[in-house]
This record gives structure tokens, C-alpha cells and sequence, in this order.
């Protein structure tokens, strides 16, 4: 029964990598990158209309992590109440998909922060 559970929570870990893996492909979308041609200015940039801009990206990693620890809370306090049909292996799959996601947004918090300062101390 041990490994039924292993089995299971490395297929929520792999699904949690892979929802991180789809984010990260979406915010770095390899585009050609042209030089301008000299008879052309740039007077301003508009964000396209089918990409999502990094503030809603950031916005629904942060509240998909949100989701995942409230689900997580709620296992446990139904867990702890004894209803029959709560599992500890569930309990505890989605407590540490919980945790894997808080520290997959950390981790995106930290590079963003580092690559601000980066930009910050680039001379002008």
C-alpha cells in the first residue's frame, strides 16, 4: 500500500513540475529578435493582445499557490476531524505539493528581485 502512495505523490510532483515547466515556457517564448531597421523609431511599446504580461502571470502562479495550501489546509483539518473519506496519503501529497509550490514561487521571487537590483546597478 506504501508504494501506491509513492506512486501517487510522485504523479502530483511531476504534474506540479510540469505546471511549473508550462509557466516558465510561457514567459519565455523565444521570438525572433530584429534590429530595427535606421528609418524606423520606436515611440512606444504595446504589450500584445494573445500574450499575458508578467504581472498576470506572476498574479496566477501566486494565486495557484494560494489554492494549493488552502486545499492542503483543508485536507488536513478534515483529516484531523475523522472524516472517513480523507486519506494521510492525500494529506500529506498535497501538504507537499503545497510546499513545493511555495518554494518554486520563492525561487521566482528571488530571480526577480536579483535581476531588479542587476538593472538598478546598471549604469545609466
Amino acid at each position: 500500500m506504501s508504494g501506491i502512495g509513492q506512486v501517487t505523490g510522485r504523479a502530483d510532483i511531476n504534474q506540479v513540475l510540469e505546471n511549473m515547466r508550462n509557466m516558465k515556457a510561457q514567459v519565455q517564448r523565444p521570438e525572433e529578435l530584429r534590429e530595427p531597421s535606421p528609418t524606423t523609431s520606436v515611440t512606444s511599446v504595446q504589450p500584445t493582445n494573445g500574450t499575458p504580461d508578467f504581472g498576470s502571470l506572476l498574479s496566477r502562479a501566486v494565486d495557484g499557490v494560494n489554492e494549493t495550501q488552502q486545499e492542503a489546509s483543508a485536507l488536513k483539518t478534515s483529516y484531523e476531524q475523522g472524516d472517513p473519506t480523507v486519506d494521510i496519503t492525500r494529506v500529506m501529497v498535497q501538504a507537499q505539493k503545497a510546499t513545493v509550490s511555495f518554494q518554486a514561487l520563492t525561487q521566482v521571487r528571488n530571480k526577480v528581485v536579483q535581476a531588479y537590483e542587476d538593472i538598478m546597478k546598471m549604469p545609466i
